[in-house]
């Protein structure tokens, strides 16, 4: 089966315990930029209730304010989960299933993320500029995350697979 580099076992020569070790340590490398956003995104959110001018937003910037809370809060749980499972299920050899299962809710977590900057996005468009102005910022910032996060890798792998599936082996 191929890696992220389209390259398999063999060309690199490693265990699979090896390569479950390389893995994992590249997501925990990623993560590090990830979770260090998601915090800051969160922490942000959470104190915005708190400045005075709060209280002058509408309850369509409120419900905005809430649910992008609830979005950041998500992708929190999810880009910190992979964490606390390792500790769980730290020295029972389980390190497969750990990588396989964080790769899942780290997605979701990256998932929740972009929601929530387009949450930030709509919220802070339409205090300034008005609701049209907001939603537009709004789909116009989803497209980066749509394409860039989503469309072009889940591309990217299906044509890995169909290429493998299709010759048997899989291309460098």
């Amino acid at each position: 089966m191929p890696d992220s580099q389209g390259v398999g076992d063999e060309a690199r020569n490693e265990t699979q315990l090896e390569r479950l070790d390389r893995n994992l340590e590249e997501m925990t490398g990623e993560l590090r930029v990830v979770v260090t956003g998601v915090q800051v995104l969160f922490a942000f959110l959470l104190i915005v209730p708190f400045n005075s001018g709060f209280a002058h937003v509408g309850n369509f910037e409120r419900a905005v304010y809430f649910v992008t809370l609830i979005f950041a809060a998500l992708a929190a749980v999810c880009t910190i989960a992979p964490s606390a499972e390792h500790r769980f299920l730290f020295r029972h050899d389980d390190k497969q299933h750990l990588v396989f299962s964080s790769n899942r809710v780290v997605i979701a977590g990256l998932a929740f993320l972009a929601l929530a900057m387009c949450g930030c996005l709509l919220l802070v468009t339409t205090k300034l500029f008005g609701l049209t102005a907001g939603v537009l910022t709004a789909i116009l910032g989803a497209l980066p995350f749509a394409i860039l996060w989503f469309a072009a890798p889940i591309k990217r792998l299906w044509t890995l697979e169909h290429r493998g599936q299709s010759s048997g082996s899989a291309d460098p």
